[in-house]
């Protein structure tokens, strides 16, 4: 009998820039382009890219040959980066009070407000 688990609980939006900090492309920078919350994984652009072999299908417009795409990557290896492009933890701070309060994303290192919803 499997367990099933609850989703991440991701801190994470897409378009954050973010830095891989694990694993085969280390050291990248990239912004987010699709989050899965089920899996805990995300596509992070210009990250782990993959060769995917496609047969031409005219019918549908498809070209044949290979393909490069991103893959994706556990939440676990990437971090956030701040506004002067240093990667940190993510950090919660109420602003405002009463009904007007607010639950923020603050960078964990700077204290800076990272970029709010749009």
């Amino acid at each position: 009998m499997a367990t099933e688990t609850a989703p991440a609980r991701i801190k994470l939006r897409k378009n954050d820039l973010v830095k891989v900090i694990a694993g085969r492309d280390k050291g990248k920078t990239g912004r987010i382009l699709e989050i899965d919350r089920e899996t805990g994984r995300l596509v992070v652009e210009g990250v782990m890219l993959v060769k995917r072999h496609t047969k031409a299908n005219p019918s549908k417009q498809i070209k044949g040959g290979i393909a490069e795409k991103e893959a994706s990557i556990h939440v676990s290896n990437v971090m956030i980066l701040t506004g002067d492009g240093k990667p940190t933890r993510i950090g919660t701070k109420v602003e405002g009070e009463g009904p007007s309060a607010k639950r923020v994303r603050v960078a964990r290192k700077t204290g800076e407000v990272l970029a709010a919803k749009k």
